[in-house]
């Protein structure tokens, strides 16, 4: 943009290896905010239970996807910018501290404080039908820890 001028001048194209594309090709193809909180969803699943099975390794690394999955989605949507950094802050930051200290009672208790404000947050931002819930099997594509009877659900006690 020139001087108080507010039309965009065009964009030149980028090269790329598969050919050229312009700035608002590239900003169409990046993922909706539906693609990154299913995205978020499947791997706040896999936390849960990789914690439940003792596998605490496994549930840090999808306890940080969930937060750099986020951290795109305050740089993709930033009205939603301020809402995430808090919710990173106050939600996110108990739970990783429960799996530093492999402590399943406080990761419990902040796996479901964490699902609940983000519940609340849907419904604060007008998707309240939009309400996410703990499937009640683990899912069945990794090794999560403990038995396979743990890993069945079989036999566990369930919180």
């Amino acid at each position: 943009m020139s001087g108080n001028d507010q039309t965009p001048e065009p964009a030149s194209p980028i090269r790329t290896a598969h050919g050229e594309l312009t700035l608002a090709q590239i900003a169409d193809a990046l993922p909706s905010t539906g693609d990154l909180m299913a995205l978020v969803g499947s791997s706040w699943w896999k936390c849960a239970y990789a914690a439940r099975g003792g596998n605490w390794p496994l549930a840090a690394y999808f306890g940080r996807r969930v937060r750099s999955l986020q951290r795109k989605l305050g740089v993709l949507r930033p009205k939603h910018r301020e809402r995430l950094a808090a919710f990173e802050a106050d939600r996110l930051a108990p739970l990783f501290r429960a799996i530093e200290a492999t402590d399943l009672g406080a990761f419990e208790t902040a796996f479901a404080a964490a699902t609940e404000s983000a519940n609340q947050s849907h419904v604060e931002t007008g998707y309240a039908y939009i309400r996410w819930v703990l499937p009640d099997d683990p899912p069945k594509d990794l090794d999560l820890g403990g038995s396979d009877q743990d890993r069945s659900g079989a036999g566990s006690a369930q919180p």
